[in-house]
């Protein structure tokens, strides 16, 4: 099939329809409110392919394949059946928007790449909007962000969403978790008056709200001295508005966030959405993964716990390797049963992996008086700004201090200090730094002797 409407599409149908049509579809399978439309098929993108004869072999340039699909054109039983669906939408303007296989991926998000043309009016109009979406596919950005991203020209194909347009009073974006700090219990919307172009172009700075789980908005006016509008006969113009006018109320962004952590249920994982306010009420328009938020362990049953990147606290800034993640282990378990202390490894309990990030749980020692005191001077030492949000953490109400752990930490601090002897230690470095020091140097060269002899177990016991 070349055209389907976008209810008989769902979210498996992707390599058909493309990234964007096929979270449509999912989106009104599942009960949400997406603009009636229908899609036009990567099918249909072959066969202009075909006529234009871009199958057997791409020419040497971007624009020289623009060039062609431009001027290329549309079968004629294509050009129908698009005509077709379009009377079953109404008389009304349309949106005609890419949708690339290789868009709105878990692992990447081409938002931006391809073309989008809104307010269109008439049947020619949307053949030639059509034509166009196809071509955006070889924009000199759509091509180097293929590249950057190791994803084959050739296996790309587009298909082209149409629907019916939404006369917007206010449209924007929403995240249903923080893509800055992460906080999955936030969800944060950019909004501005009039269609959503001005948000997701970068040609405004949109008005942004937080809406946090219990239902508090908080937020900022943003530099929005200009709106997009919908002009009758079709097309859009730039109109100039008030900045110090907030676009959506508070409780239209309570509606938003609701609404944004009822899709975020429904596909298991926080979500990018593109949405509309209408006469009629809210409408979605797009959704897709987030791809840019820190992974974090999984969920206890225990209630809230805080964890420490280790990665951070070491100065690795990128995942680590299973390798890496079990040497840290090693390391960790090591250094415990040194101090007489149980060892967990790394499982569930004080060291909990998450894909290539490795977390320490700071729990017990967030709820611990002595914790509450050393940890921020360690953290500042060691990492300043993990230091300051540690210290927020102090006041949440949800780590409360246990009045039995001081004691329990002082008694198991005495054993570990007793059992490794490190008041005669410290009384010896004190008495003789020097000797102490020659110590430690020939310690650190016998152990790095051990690492450098291939195929001999280390001799060095500390």
């Amino acid at each position: 099939m070349q055209v389907l409407r976008l209810d008989e599409v769902r979210a498996g149908a992707g390599e058909a329809v493309g990234g964007k049509a096929a979270n449509l579809g999912e989106l009104i399978g599942a009960g949400f409110r997406v603009p009636p439309g229908f899609v036009i098929t990567t099918e249909a993108y072959e066969r202009v392919c075909q006529v234009a004869d871009l199958l057997d072999g791409l020419p040497g340039s971007a624009g020289a394949i623009r060039e062609r699909i431009s001027t290329t054109s549309l079968p004629a039983e294509l050009a129908a059946a698009i005509t077709d669906a379009c009377a079953e939408l109404g008389p009304g303007p349309v949106a005609v928007r890419s949708s690339a296989t290789a868009e709105d991926l878990p692992h990447a998000s081409f938002a931006g790449q391809q073309d989008t043309y809104l307010n269109v009016v008439g049947g020619e109009a949307v053949l030639d909007a059509v034509r166009r979406c196809w071509a955006s596919l070889w924009t000199d950005r759509a091509v180097s962000y293929r590249e950057a991203n190791d994803i084959e020209h050739a296996g790309v194909r587009l298909a082209v969403v149409v629907q019916r347009m939404v006369d917007a009073s206010a449209a924007g974006v929403l995240f249903t978790a923080d893509p800055v700090t992460g906080n999955r219990d936030e969800c944060v919307i950019d909004a501005n008056t009039g269609l959503g172009e001005s948000v997701v172009s970068g040609a405004v700075t949109p008005d942004h709200f937080a809406v946090s789980a219990a239902g508090r908005v908080t937020g900022r006016l943003g530099d929005k001295p200009t709106s997009v509008r919908a002009v009758t006969g079709g097309g859009v113009e730039t109109v100039a508005q008030d900045s110090a006018t907030a676009s959506i109320s508070d409780e239209q962004a309570r509606e938003l966030a609701a609404l944004g952590r009822e899709v975020a249920r429904h596909y298991g994982s926080p979500q990018d959405l593109e949405w509309a306010i209408g006469a009629d009420g809210i409408w979605l328009t797009q959704s897709r993964p987030i791809t840019t938020l820190f992974p974090l362990p999984e969920e206890t049953e225990d209630g809230l716990r805080a964890y420490l990147s280790v990665n951070v606290a070491q100065g690795v800034y990128r995942p680590l390797t299973p390798m890496g993640i079990a040497t840290l282990g090693l390391v960790a378990t090591g250094v415990l049963r040194r101090l007489g202390l149980p060892a967990p490894g790394v499982r569930p309990g004080l060291f909990r992996p998450a894909d290539g990030w490795l977390f320490l749980d700071i729990t017990g020692t967030t709820r611990n008086r002595i914790g509450r005191a050393v940890l921020p001077r360690l953290l500042a030492a060691a990492e300043a700004r993990t230091g300051r949000v540690y210290e927020s953490l102090l006041d949440d109400p949800r780590l409360p201090l246990d009045p039995g752990v001081p004691w329990r930490t002082a008694r198991a601090l005495a054993r570990v200090l007793a059992r490794n002897r490190i008041p005669m230690l410290l009384a010896g470095v004190l008495r003789s730094p020097a000797r102490a020091r020659d110590e430690a140097f020939r310690r650190v060269d016998a152990l790095r002797a051990d690492l450098a002899a291939p195929n001999r177990p280390p001799r060095w016991t500390g």
